[in-house]
């Protein structure tokens, strides 16, 4: 626990009184129907929309393992976040957010229908993507749970355990996602997200004043600085924290090459899938038109990375000259969860370590309040709505939201409590679960033949295989050498991949005329050809979508765009001006390059 000054703690009791008032106020703004309940009525600004979703982005747990990677791998750290994937948001921005919005739906599950139709297979396909939404977000919440506890107790003056912190803090947090619905989420993603702005600036600025390059030079391996790597990972800690060799054994990424390798692979096809029915899909659909959708994500990556890389680099770097030895004393146990606290203790200022700890739990708040009201959105758009009372008066649509929103958290709560580690869930989701969720979804969009049997047959086998691995490989970290995420990803990924194309041949394609209008709507590029041919003898005027090789040149620039975002805060609170220099030169070059190959094109299109 932290010892924090009187300030400090009427700072961060006035934020939790603040965002509850203000889901209160906005109760009524959200509660005309379900749209607005959801969607805001989609009459919320692109650039909001931005700043709310990378602050739901800006989660605490998110945030203090890439403070871990940072610190054990220095910039090549910044590969790290690769495995979530990062970059998806550069896929977004690119063509999928444009592709999504143009479908006018409110949940990923609508939008199955668009796809497939309303025969068997459909709704087949439609019960597995809600099926998959909910326990994505009872995952998540309960991840959040583990989380929150954590963080708490740590950071919070009050002698309550994790359990108990964390069912106050969601409490609070349920008041204005039930009450505000998307606005009240909006509302406190912007608060939030100026807030971790504010504490990363003041984080950083506080680093760079007590501490030297030579300091820093002093207490890292040779080619800490530096992005390249080889055939294994060859950082050598023996000499400063030998405890940090351990953990790069035990991540399992010392053939840093073959990580890497199998990273961007996977992250690749994740990314090409679009994104899950949660939170940054919801806020997709939520923008005014297609063309905001795109710019939605590229701003999400313009707010998120530099504020972000800020905080993280200012922590990495007082941990590395002030807390060493501590980490040193610890051994074999050394624990970098507790670089933070430190760094709060002995250099944040009163009132502004207030600050800081305000930002962090609103980082929480903001991912929980945007899971909820996406999950709450799946239980009543395409469950109630569709399949128990399609006629509702509007309010008990409303009414409705606010109850599942509250059966989810309490659903959540009870899966964090049975679940014990961080890791475990962590590992399950972006390992397992979205393994599962990448074949299928990524046939949707881009082949023509594949239908809604295939698609629920490809879901369902990929969630099973992944619901299968925590029981086939229990209390497993590495496998084959490698971390069990990536080790068994190939494996999911293949079973639910056999499984949709095998079925989606043995069954009749889907109603031409869906087919049809969903290319005409949506214009995707990929293998449509009988599909383009018969659009295009209906409509001669139909200009098809042939910018397949511009979009993945796009992709590739952006990719590196994104990365620059994330290593120039990190060079300049270590002083390596000369790397800042270098990098800020790829961040203009690419910057330029997808003004007049990207947004222009989009704005002519």
């Amino acid at each position: 626990m932290i010892n924090l000054a009187t300030i400090d703690i009427v700072i961060i009791v006035a934020y939790l009184v603040l965002t509850t008032i203000a889901g209160l106020v906005l109760a009524k703004v959200s509660s005309k129907n379900i749209k607005s309940y959801f969607l805001g009525g989609n009459r919320v600004p692109w650039y909001l929309l931005g700043v709310a979703n990378a602050s739901g982005m800006f989660d605490i747990t998110g945030t203090m393992m890439i403070v871990t990677w940072t610190f054990v791998y220095g910039m090549k750290g910044a590969f790290v976040p690769w495995v979530w994937p990062v970059f998806n948001q550069v896929f977004l921005m690119v063509f999928l957010s444009v592709w999504l919005r143009r479908s006018n739906v409110m949940t990923g599950a609508e939008w199955i229908r668009t796809r497939f139709g309303n025969e068997k297979g459909a709704k087949l396909s439609d019960i597995s993507v809600v099926i998959f939404a909910l326990i994505s977000t009872i995952a998540f919440l309960a991840y959040a749970f583990q989380g929150i506890g954590k963080f708490s107790q740590i950071f919070l003056p009050w002698d309550l355990t994790p359990a108990t912190y964390a069912i106050i803090i969601m409490g609070i947090t349920s008041v204005y996602t039930v009450l505000g619905g998307m606005f009240g989420v909006l509302v406190s993603d912007i608060l939030q997200f100026t807030i971790m702005t504010i504490s990363s600036f003041a984080i950083a600025a506080v680093a760079m004043s007590r501490t030297s390059a030579a300091q820093i030079n002093a207490v890292i391996p040779d080619g800490w600085r530096s992005l390249a790597f080889g055939w294994k990972f060859d950082l050598d800690w023996s000499q400063t924290i030998p405890a940090v060799n351990e953990r790069i054994i035990s991540d399992g990424w010392s053939l840093f090459t073959i990580f890497m390798m199998m990273v961007f692979i996977k992250g690749f096809l994740i990314s090409m899938a679009g994104p899950a029915p949660n939170y940054d899909m919801q806020r997709i659909l939520a923008t005014k038109s297609p063309k905001e959708a795109g710019l939605m994500s590229w701003f999400v990556t313009v707010v998120l990375m530099f504020p972000r890389y800020l905080m993280v680099s200012g922590i990495v770097v007082l941990g590395l000259v002030f807390f060493r030895t501590d980490l040193v004393a610890m051994g074999s146990a050394v624990d970098f969860e507790q670089i933070l606290p430190f760094v709060l203790n002995k250099f944040i200022p009163a009132g502004m370590a207030g600050l800081v700890i305000a930002g962090l739990l609103s980082a929480f708040m903001s991912t929980f309040s945007g899971t909820v009201n996406c999950g709450a959105s799946y239980i009543v758009n395409d469950i109630y709505r569709r399949y128990i009372s399609s006629n509702s008066p509007a309010k008990r649509y409303v009414w409705m939201s606010y109850l599942a929103s509250i059966v989810l958290v309490a659903v959540g709560i009870g899966f964090g409590y049975m679940i014990e580690s961080i890791h475990t869930i962590t590992q399950w989701i972006v390992g397992g679960l979205w393994g599962g969720y990448t074949a299928p979804n990524v046939l949707k969009w881009y082949w023509w033949r594949f239908n809604g049997r295939g698609y629920f047959g490809g879901m369902v086998a990929g969630m099973a295989t992944a619901i299968a691995i925590p029981v086939l490989f229990p209390n497993t970290n590495l496998l084959f050498g490698l971390e069990l995420n990536l080790a068994v990803f190939p494996a999911i990924l293949g079973v639910s991949a056999a499984a949709s194309i095998i079925i989606s041949l043995l069954t009749p394609p889907d109603d031409e005329k869906i087919l049809m209008r969903f290319y005409k709507t949506v214009r995707p590029w990929g293998f449509w050809k009988p599909i383009r041919e018969k659009v295009i003898a209906q409509d001669a005027h139909f200009m098809p979508n042939r910018r397949f090789k511009r979009d993945m040149v796009n992709v590739l620039v952006g990719i590196v765009w994104q990365l620059m975002l994330m290593i120039i805060p990190v060079y300049l609170v270590i002083k390596d001006f000369s790397s800042v220099g270098l990098t800020a030169v790829f961040l203009l070059v690419t910057s330029i390059f997808l003004k007049f190959n990207w947004y222009d094109k989009m704005e002519k299109e």
